[in-house]
């Protein structure tokens, strides 16, 4: 059956944010009654060298990084709802990534209103505001280039008339909805929203707009959400802060006790590996002025997540998860070892993947076979190497002792 594509209007959504808005922070949000979750900007130059995997032990699809990191994790439940937002100043490349990633996300979104430096000094973020051609051509490219949705994310600019300039000119290049931080590039969060901005703009335009910046001052429950939505006159709505210090705000009957909340997440945090530190991290932000407890001191002293786990009295939930992952891992190195070489025309080929773990640097595969034929007085090993161009991924095929082999599965790695 077709999935319709993602709407944008009446809308309450996760906002993106650095470091909170990993996959465990994004599936608690729809559990509370979010209607969209964005992930954390992520930046095209990285995300354009990974690899797409599907990972059967967790259940989950992982881009990874050359050094193996998972850049981005994303899972079935989520995957008609999840907009992934990237940080990009060229267009090619971030239609490049946006290829990469649309069969597993709901929409595509360019943040154009980050004013911290990392983002702005690669001329991305809110450094994109001052190069509305560069905007054009970004959204348009993307617009044509993927089949699903495409967004952005802005912030105001000082002239109200210019800001309905900016955001008209946005609409026509086809995207789907605009989102509209209500603060100015130099403002921080400290400074009023300007609920009057977006006003305005979402009546210049056809398309959702979706307020956002009203975190500290006007949205703290549940039903601030609907009076943030009338007084900025938008389709929809966009938390970032207030959700990262108790994500339950999605709730109509929340906001819960953060404590019930935080052990919530910590339990997503363990079924999907989150990494402990990233963990560690979003539990300080929902501490807030708890974080110097004894609960807080814990948290901030642990060094592992099953040392996280101890400090929230689930301990036992951890190992638990942890054997059910093992016997997952267990089970698909099972059938890996069942698979035979086979034949494909003149190249013997089987299922072995390169594990970086398993070569002590700088000692590598290459360098032990090319030993191997120097004590069997071989000739030397050839390489013929191609690059899947969706994914940048690597397969080889080694031509050793007048025989050719390839391994079945694509790499970030050559031989």
């Amino acid at each position: 059956m077709a999935v319709s594509r993602l709407s944008f209007s009446n809308i309450n959504a996760l906002g993106p944010m650095v470091r909170v808005g990993t996959l465990p922070m994004r599936l608690l949000a729809l559990d509370y009654g979010a209607d969209v979750v964005y992930c954390e900007e992520l930046i095209d130059i990285k995300m354009a060298q990974c690899h797409r995997v599907v990972n059967e032990v967790l259940e989950t699809v992982d881009f990874v990084a050359p050094d193996e990191r998972v850049m981005f994790r994303t899972c079935e439940r989520e995957k008609n709802k999840v907009v992934f937002q990237m940080g990009t100043a060229d267009p090619d490349r971030a239609v490049t990534v946006a290829q990469l990633v649309e069969r597993d996300v709901a929409a595509i979104d360019v943040n154009m209103g980050c004013p911290k430096e990392y983002s702005t000094k690669g001329g991305m973020g809110a450094a994109l505001l001052a190069d509305p051609d560069k905007i054009e051509a970004i959204l348009g490219k993307l617009v044509t280039g993927v089949s699903i949705p495409v967004t952005c994310k802005i912030r105001i600019l000082p002239s109200l008339e210019d800001t309905i300039s900016l955001v008209q000119r946005i609409e026509k290049t086809g995207v789907a909805a605009i989102a509209v931080h209500g603060r100015f590039k130099e403002e921080r969060p400290r400074h009023p929203v300007h609920c009057d901005y977006i006003r305005t703009i979402a009546r210049s335009v056809s398309i959702p707009v979706i307020a956002n910046g009203g975190s500290l001052d006007l949205v703290k429950t549940n039903s601030d959400i609907e009076d943030f939505r009338v007084a900025t006159g938008t389709s929809s709505v966009m938390l970032a802060r207030a959700a990262m210090w108790n994500v339950s705000i999605f709730s109509k009957r929340g906001p819960f006790p953060v404590e019930k909340v935080m052990e919530e997440y910590l339990k997503y945090a363990i079924r999907y590996e989150n990494h402990a530190f990233n963990t560690k991290y979003c539990l300080c932000q929902m501490l807030r002025d708890k974080v110097e407890s004894p609960l807080g001191k814990q948290v901030q002293t642990a060094k592992s997540t099953a040392e996280i786990s101890e400090a929230y009295g689930i301990l036992g939930f951890y190992q638990q998860t942890q054997e059910w992952i093992q016997s997952r891992r267990n089970a698909q190195q099972n059938i890996s070892q069942l698979d035979e070489p086979i034949m494909e025309g003149d190249v013997i080929t089987m299922a072995v993947k390169f594990e970086r773990g398993n070569y002590v640097p700088p000692i590598t595969p290459k360098m032990l076979l090319l030993e191997w034929t120097h004590r069997e007085k071989l000739e030397q090993p050839q390489y013929e190497t191609k690059q899947r161009p969706q994914d940048r991924a690597f397969q080889s095929v080694v031509t050793v002792a007048q025989k050719k082999y390839r391994s079945s599965l694509w790499s970030v790695h050559t031989l």
